[in-house]
């Protein structure tokens, strides 16, 4: 069916699983006058975001930071804690723990993925053979995705140190937070993860292009003995310097944007936050359970145990094309959906519940999705906001 598109009016919903919405009052913190970095006032709003991450990924340990996005973060990981032909242990998770694992391959590093289905994740049991396996400690790390933003999957990393602590592995626990940190519990120093990674545009609410990592003493230990080739991401270098965890220029607007979104998320309650997204999560898994019906799209991630409160991947029944509703969303309805990725692409969309989200948000955007299958001509069950309707209801009620 040829639906027309329309002139945009009003503000778009943007469903994407990031960057996310950015709430109005970071926009204002973001928008500041150009100010000396070593300003006496800047520092003292540079110190209190950098104290602020520390909370936010609940570590008492390092934290460096720097101008890019998650990939950036990756890197400073990967060369600040290796030398080439050290081997790496990629849980397979999607599309973006087989980028991890390729931009380790670009480095020299050695990879062994442990495979899995994309729609179910890794089995544990494998993982501690794997680990057990390995009397001579060739494998120096892990490198886990904690929330698969490609599949909507998350990946339990306590689970992970357990099987590390179990077989009394000393590799480090590398873990991508990027999409999770600010929408689910994650606890770096209690689940014993040496180097997390994370990122400003998602659960942050933040714009993109800052990026940081925590590291533990393990970590720090580590790099001490690196030898690949590292300059402006260096820790060494970073240390240094009075903003200790940064070098070169420091983006001033981003932290004052940093600091009113750690303020913000703190307001609400880090509980509470990850309770909003778990609701909002789980309203939108209901809605797409029910469009399943009639041989509908169904959810993409088959363990419940394992669903992201962060993001729901759509797989489309076979013959539709998952860019025909993204199309129609944007174009007639102005909803921006998140697409299928790698090998998923054209196969699902996703539909991002993370940030500065709420309910009438959610509602609304589950029910123009609904409007674009049914222009697109994907058979579903109609009424899949109502089944939403009805628990973000229940939930309410029992509040």
């Amino acid at each position: 069916m040829d639906v027309k598109p329309r002139l945009p009016r009003g503000r778009q919903f943007f469903a994407n699983p990031g960057p996310t919405n950015i709430p109005d009052s970071i926009l204002k913190a973001v928008a500041h006058v150009s100010i000396d970095f070593n300003d006496p006032a800047f520092l003292k709003v540079y110190d209190a975001a950098v104290a602020g991450v520390k909370r936010i990924l609940k570590t008492q340990h390092e934290v460096f930071l720097y101008t890019g996005s998650g990939h950036a973060a990756w890197e400073a990981a990967l060369v600040n804690l290796f030398s080439a032909g050290d081997v790496l242990l990629v849980p397979e998770t999607g599309h973006f723990s087989d980028s991890w694992g390729k931009m380790a391959k670009d480095f020299g590093l050695g990879v062994r993925t442990l495979a899995a289905d994309w729609r179910r994740g890794i089995d544990f049991a494998e993982l501690r053979g794997v680990l057990a396996a390995d009397s001579g400690h060739a494998i120096k790390a892990i490198c886990a995705v904690h929330n698969e933003t490609a599949t909507g999957m998350v990946l339990p990393l306590a689970e992970i140190r357990a099987a590390l602590d179990a077989t009394d592995h000393p590799a480090l626990l590398l873990a991508d937070t990027i999409s999770s940190l600010g929408s689910m519990e994650f606890a770096m120093d209690a689940w014993g993860v040496d180097v997390a990674v994370g990122g400003s545009q998602k659960g942050l609410m933040l714009p993109t292009g800052m990026s940081f990592t925590g590291v533990s003493p393990k970590g720090m230990a580590a790099h001490a003995g690196s030898t690949l080739p590292k300059s402006y991401l260096n820790w060494t270098n970073m240390l240094t310097r009075r903003h200790k965890s940064f070098i070169g220029t420091v983006p001033t607007s981003l932290f004052y944007g940093l600091e009113e979104s750690i303020r913000l998320l703190e307001e609400e309650g880090l509980d509470e936050v990850f309770d909003r997204h778990a609701r909002l999560g789980e309203a939108v898994r209901r809605c797409v359970r029910h469009w399943s019906g009639n041989n509908g799209p169904s959810l993409f991630c088959l363990s419940p145990d394992r669903y992201s409160n962060s993001v729901t991947a759509v797989l489309m029944p076979e013959g539709h094309d998952a860019e025909a509703v993204r199309r129609i969303a944007l174009q007639t309805f102005n909803v921006s959906l998140g697409g299928g990725l790698s090998r998923l692409g054209g196969k699902v969309f996703r539909i991002g519940h993370l940030g500065d989200l709420n309910e009438p948000m959610i509602l609304g955007t589950l029910s123009t999705v609904e409007m674009a299958l049914r222009l697109a001509g994907v058979p579903h069950t109609p009424g899949g906001v109502n089944a939403a309707i009805a628990y973000l209801a229940e939930v309410a009620q029992g509040s």
